[in-house]
């Protein structure tokens, strides 16, 4: 149940932002197409010095508003202080260069209406130079806590809606510098962790924008982020499961090399 202070059905949708106007655009266009209407969207912005301030103030929808907030390269730090300040039972998460289906928020919302605490629908992979792929987040066996940790995330943050008061529950994003980048996949091993009903959608709802540039440094840096997560949590793992921890890790960076000379 939602606690008392949330407002029953409105979703709050977080969306942090630097720089990024243009898509912005485009990502606040499929907020406004949504056939679920009960939603707010904050859009965090990093003190952007392109046109994002002036584009949001100028949106002409008052269920979209402004924050700015310097989160010093910490994207959590952003979207902890929306969750904060958001008012909805129902928290969703979108980038401000990826956009979302019609009909995104009316089917999550019709699952966790149903009994679950959080939903992740399939995207459409676009952009990058590469050809458009679609993604399957899931199935509901591989969200569990001793799955998400021994063979990795399989949920997507713009694809994600989830209970407010779940959020709350486990401390929202953990801000550690050595998690930039992968906040998100810590988050949803926290929230599994705690027993919480993770569900999938089969359907593409939303599009996941893929950037060509700095690819390289990006995957690297993204596996160091992986890594501090997985050793942070294993840390706390039952004794004894050390050399799952070593498997995992050599696995990634296995993975990681793949990936790099794919680019």
């Amino acid at each position: 149940m939602a606690d008392e202070n949330f407002s029953a059905g409105l979703v709050s949708i977080v969306i942090p932002t630097f720089n990024q106007a243009s898509y912005l655009a485009e990502a606040l266009t499929s907020v406004t197409k949504q056939t679920y209407n009960d939603w707010e969207a904050i859009v965090v912005n990093n003190f952007s010095t392109d046109e994002t301030s002036d584009l949001v103030l100028g949106w002409g929808d008052s269920r979209v508003r402004l924050v700015n907030f310097a989160n010093n390269g910490v994207i959590a730090e952003s979207r902890n202080l929306a969750i904060s300040q958001a008012r909805g039972e129902f928290i969703a998460f979108l980038d401000s260069d990826d956009t979302w289906e019609e009909s995104k928020l009316s089917k999550s919302i019709d699952v966790l209406r149903a009994g679950s605490d959080l939903v992740c629908h399939a995207e459409r992979w676009f952009g990058g130079g590469t050809r458009d792929r679609v993604i399957r987040y899931g199935p509901a066996s591989r969200s569990t806590y001793d799955s998400l940790l021994l063979d990795g995330n399989c949920i997507s943050t713009s694809a994600v809606v989830v209970r407010h008061d779940v959020l709350e529950s486990v401390g929202k994003f953990r801000t550690h510098p050595n998690f930039v980048t992968t906040e998100d996949y810590d988050l949803w091993l926290r929230i599994s962790q705690r027993g919480y009903k993770i569900s999938f959608i089969d359907e593409v709802l939303g599009s996941f924008r893929r950037h060509a540039s700095s690819a390289s440094s990006a995957t690297t840096r993204h596996l160091q982020a992986e890594l501090a997560v997985l050793e942070d949590h294993f840390a706390k793992y039952p004794t004894g499961n050390t050399r799952s921890f070593t498997n995992r890790k050599a696995l990634r960076s296995e993975e990681h090399t793949s990936e790099l000379q794919s680019h």
